[in-house]
């Protein structure tokens, strides 16, 4: 069987964990009617050589797959355990009543998700819990399906994360450092997603500057920042000070490379 050698990415959210408008805020970009300014939590959906690759499952996932282009799944990619980015995975019932749903992650957060979901690892599950299948992976490639997938191992503040890189893409998000060996390991790659929280510091998210240090670093042919808050100003505003190829990514966006 011979497959398009074309990747597709479709952001789901491009928001950070409160979201875009966040709760009781008030200001001009949470006021905003410009649909880009309107950001669920940060998810994507990576499609590639046949596969349907989710990359995060947060608390808007059900919202995120009902307006999506397509809703076929066949595995999940975590990054990190924080509730922002693991809160929808009960809503993957539907992709595990013909065969068990596979999750790819690090081994304590597959042994978090055992304690959060207990109900679905039980020796005798209830009918209808998301039946799931959870694959323990390390610093090394992996194979989902016919595709091969690299970790790319991230602090966030000082807890060990990771990004992926999927044929043409990279993508990381909730990232505050890249080693000099991960940097050199992307240099020169098609297309990067990477986290841009705001322009004034924080603890353990890259600011739209650092982000742009990191750009300059990898030197990608086209970036889109991802995992924003408010704090960026109106999307048609901030996107018009980006350097040439690299963009403000926005909720239901495509991006196609080969």
């Amino acid at each position: 069987m011979s497959y398009n050698s074309e990747l597709e990415i479709e952001f789901l959210g491009t928001g950070t964990s409160t979201g875009v408008p966040s709760i009781g805020c008030h200001c001009k970009v949470c006021r905003s009617k410009d649909k880009k300014d309107k950001r669920l939590r940060a998810s994507a959906i990576v499609r590639y050589k046949g596969m349907n690759i989710l990359i995060d499952c947060g608390p808007d996932f059900r919202q995120q797959i009902l307006r999506a282009s397509s809703d076929n799944l066949d595995a999940l990619l975590l990054t990190h355990i924080h509730y922002d980015h693991v809160a929808g995975i009960d809503d993957l019932r539907p992709y595990s009543f013909n065969h068990i749903f596979p999750i790819y992650a690090r081994p304590e957060v597959n042994q978090q998700l055992r304690t959060n979901l207990p109900y679905c690892f039980t020796k005798h599950p209830y009918p209808g819990v998301p039946r799931l299948d959870l694959v323990d992976i390390d610093n090394n490639p992996f194979m989902v399906g016919n595709v091969e997938v690299t970790p790319i191992p991230v602090m966030h503040d000082k807890l060990l994360i990771n990004g992926y890189r999927i044929g043409p893409l990279a993508y990381i998000t909730d990232c505050s450092y890249i080693s000099p060996e991960e940097i050199e390991k992307l240099k020169g790659i098609p297309l990067l997603v990477i986290n841009a929280l705001r322009h004034r510091p924080h603890h353990s998210h890259m600011t739209v500057e650092q982000a742009l240090e990191v750009v300059s670093q990898i030197s990608p042919q086209v970036t889109y920042f991802t995992h924003m808050c408010h704090g960026i100003g109106y999307h048609y505003q901030a996107e018009s000070h980006l350097p040439p190829n690299v963009h403000f990514a926005y909720d239901t966006l495509i991006v196609r490379t080969e």
